[in-house]
């Protein structure tokens, strides 16, 4: 695959606009997992924008995710710049063998170990490496310590923060094990490109290196440490998150049924979701289908001011 060629993942407006006309912002994108009501921001410093992000300002951010998350002392903690950059680069950590990558999930994974020269395989067996991703996306499913193989294990737990009790964390301080935590879905800051990676500190050195310094900006280290501060933001978040979800699926009751998802986004089987994804993107609404399973149709969560909208497009 070319370097230049996309993917197949959610968002993609301009081919919704291209197709269905409109401008972007006359579209309500719910193609993506991402929190529709993000973290408020704070006034960010002067000095986050002027001057190279510091080591205190790392640190800072590294206190509030070891306390957020609960990670165990023996694990370190590396900042990031999005999940997918370390994505990107972990198959590199190891010699190129056999990766368990359990599908369908998300396909960045796969890609990136392909790229490197991996075997990936669906079916769990001999395998130096494993990719989980907990909870899945996008059936939702939940994984186990146990269920993991090979001797570099890979956590992806970008959505895992509406269920912290699904953590997988407790694994962080085994060796070869790195847990992916991302920024821009339950937060709702896609844009401020900031993600973690948490586990083996050696592994973690490694990655450092291959991102080389300054890889976070000081304005995501800082509103990352403001936002990993706010419990209190969080705790009623997941509360009014999970009241979204099951509107949501009252909403899809007479268009499919559920098959899975989080409270982020939601899973149905509708029969023809190509067929679906026209219907609302007539009204300017964009979904997510999938080119392994036509009868699957993924839908986030809309702001709270569009939801009538929704309900109009689904009739």
């Amino acid at each position: 695959m070319s370097g230049l060629q996309k993917r197949d993942h959610g968002g993609g407006l301009d081919v919704a606009v291209r197709t269905f006309g409109g401008a972007r912002g006359d579209w309500l994108d719910l193609s993506t997992g991402i929190n529709p009501t993000p973290y408020p921001l704070a006034d960010i410093s002067g000095n986050a924008w002027t001057a190279l992000p510091d080591e205190g300002a790392i640190a800072r951010l590294t206190d509030a995710a070891r306390a957020f998350w609960s990670v165990p002392a023996e694990a370190g903690i590396l900042p990031v710049p999005g999940a997918s950059a370390a994505i990107a680069q972990i198959p590199r950590l190891a010699t190129p063998n056999r990766v368990w990558i359990p599908a369908p999930t998300y396909n960045e994974h796969a890609a990136s170990f392909l790229q490197e020269g991996w075997e990936v395989t669906p079916e769990p067996g001999s395998c130096e490496a494993s990719v989980l991703v907990n909870p899945n996306n996008p059936d939702g499913r939940l994984w186990h310590a146990e269920d993991t193989i090979g001797t570099l294990r890979i956590f992806d737990e970008s959505f895992c923060d509406v269920t912290p009790d699904a953590t997988l964390m407790a694994e962080a301080s085994k060796p070869g094990t790195l847990i992916l935590k991302s920024f821009g879905k339950f937060w709702g800051l896609a844009g401020l490109r900031l993600g973690f990676v948490i586990g083996d500190v050696v592994l973690l050195h490694r990655l450092s290196a291959m991102l080389g310094p300054w890889a976070v900006s000081g304005p995501a280290l800082e509103i990352g440490c403001q936002a990993l501060e706010d419990v209190n933001w969080a705790n009623a978040t997941r509360d009014r998150l999970r009241a979204d979800a099951a509107r949501l699926d009252g909403l899809m009751s007479d268009k499919g049924h559920l098959v899975g998802g989080t409270s982020l986004f939601r899973l149905y089987d509708v029969g023809g979701a190509e067929r679906v994804q026209t219907e609302l993107a007539k009204s300017h609404i964009w979904s997510r289908v999938f080119p392994y399973n036509s009868r699957w149709l993924r839908l986030g969560l809309p702001p709270a001011d569009s939801w009538d909208r929704l309900e109009q497009a689904l009739g």
